[in-house]
C-alpha cells in the first residue's frame, strides 16, 4: 500500500473487526514530498525452533496470533490463563516477503520505521542486521536505502523476556522490591521496559506478551524533513498567547528557506520567517503571537476549543493540533498543610475523574470505538481529569487526541509502578529515551496536566526500608530483601537517578509548560522519611477495601488530592456469561477466582456485604447487589472529597475500566458495560450537587459548585417516610457562590428523625422559580438490610420516541431502592440506572436501543432484603 502525503507525522489507527485490523490513516494527500509504504501484509510466525509457519496479523501479538491459528483456547475464557504461561518462555520469529516499486527505491532517504515492538527484538532485513530494540514504549527507526530491492525479506527474532533476564536476577547479591505484580517467584518485571501489567496485576492475567505491536512502514523522503514540530507556550491569556514555535528541521545542503505557521480554520498567518538551513539537523526555535486566543478548558468549565496548524518549511509541510491554556501546579502553605491542586486559565479546578489502564492484555485489538466509548463515558460521567497509571503504556495518539477533545485532563505517570529499579547504565539510558520519545510525540496535547514520575512506588520503598523485609506475593513466610546496607543504598540511588534526576530534566527540555510530580502518592517534601499525613500532596487512601474500614471512613479521610481509592464488585450477569458457565457461578469456584486477582477479593465483598446489605442466596441476584454495593460505598468518597473543597481538590477513583473480563474495582467492565458505580460518579460529579451528609447528631445539607458563575437557586428539603409521607418540609433560595462548597441547610438528628428504619432525607436544588431540577439526593441513616421496605407497587410503561429514542415511566406507591433497569440482549446506557425512585412521584428514563424494544425485554431489579 502506497500513500503520498505532505505531512510529517502520520497517524495508524487500529479498528478490531472480528480477529482482523483494519488501519485508518490520517493524512493529507497533495504531493510526492514524501511516501509511505505499509508493511502489514504477508506477515508469518513461528515458535523458534519450530518447522511450522503460520499467519500473523500485524499489528498483533504472540498471544492473539496463535488465537486466530487455533493453536491456543480463548485466554479469557474459564480458566485457560493458566495453560498459557508456557508463551512466555519461548522465542518467536516474524517474517515478511515484501515488494518495492522503483519510484520508492528513487528517493533520497528511506528509513524502516517500527512505532511499537514488544520487547527485545532483532531486526533483518535482506539477512542483514539493521536494528536491536529493547524497549516497548519507543519507536524505532534505521536508514535502509542501501539495502532494499524490488523484492525484499524483512524478519523480526524475538526473545523471551524472562529469558532475557532471568539470568539478571539471578546475577543480583540482593533483590529489588517488587509488590504483588508479577506473579511468578523470581520477579524480573523490573528489568524490562515493558507494560508491567503484562506480569500480573491484582485485576489482570498474566500474560508476557511480544510481538509487533504498532504499525511498520518504510517512509521514503527527498529533500526537507520535519521532525517533532512544537509549539511551546510560555504565556497563555484571554487578550494573549505567546511562545515559540520549535522543530527540527533535517536538510540535504546548506539553503534558506521560509518558515510559516498558518491557522487552517482560515488560513491567517501566525509566523512567517526566513531561515538559513545548513546541511544537516537543524533545530529550530521561532518566537510567535496569537490574539485573543480561544482557550482550551476542562469538560464542564468551558470549551476544550483546539487550533489546527499547518507548518510550512519549503515544500514540506506538517500539522499540529493543539490548544492554548496555562496550567499550574499549585502547592501554597496554609494554615493545614500546602496546597494541592490544578489551576488552569487562571481559575482553580477540582479535578474529578478516574484511574485510567490499558484496555486489553493484549493492546492491538483495542479499536478507535473502544477508545471512544470510554473516554466519552468518562466525559458523560462529568469528569474533567483522567489518570494513566505507570503499570500500563503511554497511550496511542488517540486516546489523548479525545482527551483534548472532551476536556479530559490527563495526569500522565511515566510507566514505572508498584516497585524500586535497577540503575545499570544501560537501563538508565534506555529510561531516557524513552521519556525523550514519549514527551516528544505527546507534548502538544494541552490536555496533559502532568507528568508523574511513578505510582507507589516511594511509598512501598518506605514500608520495604521499615521493615528491611516484605511479604511475598503468594502469602509465604517473609524473606529477606537484602542483607548487605550497600545494597539498599544503590537501589536508593537508582530511585533518586530516575525519579529526581533523568525524568524531570526530560520534561524540562521537552515539555516545560507542564508540571512535574515525582511519585503518586507523594507529600510536598520529598524525602524517604517523609509525613504521609494527607496534609500537602496526592494521597492513597485502601483503608476502605484493604483494611475493611467502613464506608464511612471516606468522611473521615479526606486529604489534599485524592488521586487512588475504591471498591470491587464483580462484572453485570451478560459480562460473566462470557466466561463462565453456569456450573461456575459461585463466587469461589475455581473460574470465578481466576477471575479475582486481589488476595482478599471474594472474602472483602461478601464481607462488606453481609454487613449493610445481606448476603442474597442466588448467584444472580448477588451479583446486582455487589454492583450496587460499590456504586453507593464509593460514593460515599466522591460527595465527602467534594464537600471539602477547597482543602480537597481532586478525586479520581480507581479504575476507569478493564483489561479483561474480571472482578474488579473499574466503573465499566471490558466490554464498556456501566457498572453502578459509573453511574454514581455520574451523579457525584455533576456541575453542581446537593449533598447530604450526618456526624450522627446533625445532619447537614451541603450544595457543591464547580461552575464559574454564581446560581441562583431554589434548595428543598423534606423527610419522608418509605410511603412519601412527609413529616418535615423546609424550602429556601440560596445563591450558590461560584466554585464553591458550603452547608446551607442543617437540622439536629432527634429532632426530626422519629425512627430510621423508616424514614428518609430528600434534598433537592433548583434552577431559580423551580424551572428545573438541578440534582437530587436521598440520604439514609441505617443500613439498607435495617430498612423496613416494602413491596412497591412498581409500574412502569415504555413508550417510542423520537429518533430511535425510547423512554421507560416508572412510578411506584413505596419507596424503590436502587432500581436496575436493563434490555434483554442488549446493552445500554440509561439516561439514569441504580437509582433510588420516590413514592408517587413518575420518573422517565429514556435510552437508544440499537433495534427495536419491547415491553417484556425490560428487566427490573431492586433491593429488597426480603427476597435474598
Amino acid at each position: 500500500m502506497r500513500i503520498f502525503f505532505n505531512t510529517s507525522h502520520l497517524l495508524f489507527k487500529p479498528l478490531a473487526l472480528g480477529s482482523f485490523l483494519v488501519f485508518m490513516i490520517s493524512a493529507t494527500f497533495q504531493s510526492s514530498a514524501q511516501e509511505v509504504v505499509l508493511l502489514h501484509d504477508n506477515w508469518q510466525f513461528q515458535q523458534q525452533g519450530m518447522s511450522r509457519w503460520l499467519p500473523a496479523t500485524i499489528p498483533g501479538t504472540v498471544h492473539t496470533d496463535l488465537l486466530a491459528n487455533q493453536r491456543i483456547q480463548d485466554p479469557f475464557y474459564r480458566t485457560n490463563e493458566q495453560d498459557l504461561q508456557w508463551i512466555e518462555n519461548e522465542d518467536w520469529v516474524y517474517k515478511t516477503d515484501f515488494q518495492v516499486e522503483a519510484s520508492v527505491l528513487g528517493y533520497e532517504h528511506i528509513h524502516l520505521n517500527f512505532d511499537g515492538l514488544d520487547t527485545y527484538a532483532e531486526i533483518f532485513l535482506n539477512g542483514v542486521h539493521v536494528l536491536t530494540a529493547e524497549n516497548m514504549f519507543r519507536a524505532w527507526q534505521c536508514d535502509v536505502k542501501a539495502l532494499l530491492k524490488d523484492n525484499n525479506t524483512l524478519e523480526v527474532r524475538f526473545t523471551s523476556p524472562m529469558k532475557r533476564n532471568l539470568p539478571v536476577y539471578d546475577s543480583l547479591e540482593y533483590q529489588i522490591p517488587v509488590s504483588n505484580n508479577d506473579f511468578h517467584p523470581k520477579k524480573v518485571s523490573i528489568f524490562s521496559r515493558k507494560a508491567g501489567y503484562h506480569y500480573g496485576w491484582d485485576w489482570g492475567p498474566r500474560f508476557v506478551t511480544a510481538g509487533i505491536w504498532k504499525p511498520v512502514y518504510l517512509q521514503a523522503w527527498n529533500g526537507i524533513k520535519i521532525v517533532d514540530p512544537y509549539l511551546y507556550q510560555s504565556k497563555v491569556t484571554r487578550e494573549r498567547a505567546e511562545g515559540e514555535l520549535r522543530l527540527q528541521v533535517r536538510a540535504d545542503q546548506d539553503e534558506v528557506v521560509t518558515v510559516e505557521l498558518l491557522d487552517q480554520a482560515d488560513q491567517r498567518q501566525i509566523l512567517r520567517e526566513r531561515i538559513r538551513l545548513k546541511k544537516g539537523v537543524n533545530e529550530l526555535s521561532l518566537p510567535f503571537e496569537l490574539e485573543a486566543p480561544k482557550l482550551w478548558w476542562p469538560n464542564g468549565i468551558g470549551e476544550p476549543f483546539m487550533y489546527k496548524f499547518s507548518v510550512n518549511v519549503s515544500d514540506k509541510s506538517a500539522i499540529i493540533k493543539t490548544g492554548f491554556r496555562s496550567i499550574e501546579l499549585v502547592q501554597e502553605s496554609g494554615e493545614r498543610g500546602k496546597s494541592f491542586y490544578f489551576r488552569v486559565n487562571g481559575h482553580p479546578v477540582f479535578s474529578k475523574g478516574a484511574n485510567y489502564i490499558p484496555q486489553d492484555s493484549f493492546l492491538p485489538r483495542v479499536s478507535d470505538d473502544q477508545y471512544r466509548h470510554v473516554l466519552t463515558s468518562a466525559q458523560q460521567a462529568h469528569m474533567n481529569m483522567i489518570r494513566v497509571w505507570g503499570g500500563g503504556i503511554y497511550e496511542d495518539d488517540i486516546f489523548y487526541d479525545l482527551c483534548d477533545s472532551l476536556g479530559l485532563m490527563v495526569w500522565q505517570d511515566f510507566m514505572f509502578a508498584c516497585a524500586m529499579y535497577p540503575g545499570f547504565p544501560g537501563f538508565l539510558q534506555n529510561v531516557r529515551l524513552e521519556a525523550e520519545d514519549n514527551l516528544k510525540r505527546l507534548r502538544n496535547h494541552p490536555s496533559i496536566a502532568l507528568w508523574c514520575g511513578n505510582n507507589e512506588s516511594i511509598m512501598m520503598w518506605k514500608k520495604w526500608k521499615k521493615n528491611e523485609i516484605k511479604d511475598r506475593w503468594d502469602g509465604d513466610k517473609i524473606k529477606p530483601l537484602w542483607s548487605n546496607p550497600d545494597d539498599s543504598l544503590e537501589i536508593t540511588h537508582a530511585y533518586e537517578n530516575i525519579f529526581h534526576n533523568i525524568l524531570p530534566a526530560a520534561v524540562h527540555k521537552y515539555a516545560p509548560n507542564v508540571p512535574y510530580w515525582s511519585s503518586s502518592p507523594q507529600p510536598y517534601n520529598y524525602s524517604f522519611d517523609m509525613d504521609w499525613s494527607g496534609i500537602s500532596g496526592d494521597y492513597h487512601y485502601w483503608g476502605v477495601w484493604w483494611g475493611k474500614e467502613p464506608f464511612e471512613n471516606y468522611k473521615g479521610q479526606v486529604k489534599r488530592f485524592m488521586s487512588e481509592y475504591g471498591f470491587q464488585s464483580f462484572p453485570p450477569m451478560a459480562t460473566i456469561t462470557e466466561f463462565a458457565v453456569p456450573e461456575d457461578y459461585e463466587i469461589f469456584s475455581d473460574v470465578m477466582r481466576s477471575h479475582q486477582k486481589s488476595s482478599i477479593g471474594n472474602g472483602t465483598i461478601t464481607h462488606y456485604m453481609e454487613d449493610l446489605y445481606g448476603i442474597p442466596k442466588d448467584f444472580e441476584r448477588f451479583i446486582y447487589v455487589n454492583l450496587v454495593q460499590q456504586g453507593e460505598g464509593v460514593k460515599v468518597g466522591m460527595e465527602a472529597h467534594r464537600r471539602s473543597k477547597p482543602y480537597c481538590m481532586g478525586s479520581l477513583y480507581w479504575q476507569l475500566q478493564d483489561c479483561w473480563p474480571v472482578a474488579s474495582w473499574s466503573g465499566m467492565d471490558y466490554y464498556g458495560r456501566w457498572k453502578a458505580l459509573h453511574y454514581q460518579a455520574r451523579d457525584a460529579f455533576k456541575p453542581m450537587i446537593v449533598s447530604a451528609t450526618s456526624d450522627g447528631k446533625t445532619t447537614a445539607i451541603y450544595v457543591v459548585s464547580d461552575l464559574l458563575e454564581d446560581q441562583e437557586t431554589i434548595l428543598n428539603l423534606r423527610i419522608m417516610d418509605l410511603s412519601g409521607e412527609v413529616s418535615w418540609q423546609k424550602e429556601v433560595p440560596v445563591k450558590v457562590t461560584q466554585n464553591s462548597s458550603r452547608s446551607y441547610l442543617s437540622f439536629e438528628n432527634q429532632q426530626r428523625i422519629s425512627d430510621p428504619t423508616t424514614q428518609v432525607v430528600v434534598a433537592e436544588i433548583f434552577e431559580a422559580g423551580r424551572k428545573a431540577m438541578i440534582d437530587q439526593t436521598v440520604f439514609y441513616y441505617e443500613k439498607p438490610k435495617n430498612m423496613a421496605f416494602e413491596d412497591p407497587g412498581l409500574k412502569y410503561k415504555l413508550k417510542k420516541e423520537g429518533g430511535g429514542r425510547y423512554s421507560i415511566q416508572l412510578v411506584s406507591k413505596q419507596l424503590v431502592k436502587a432500581l436496575e433497569l436493563s434490555i434483554a440482549g442488549q446493552d445500554i446506557v440509561f439516561s439514569d440506572n441504580y437509582f433510588d425512585l420516590l413514592p408517587g412521584e413518575e420518573k422517565m428514563v429514556t435510552f437508544l436501543p440499537g433495534k427495536p424494544v419491547d415491553k417484556k425485554d425490560i428487566l427490573v431489579q431492586f433491593y429488597n432484603i426480603r427476597s435474598k
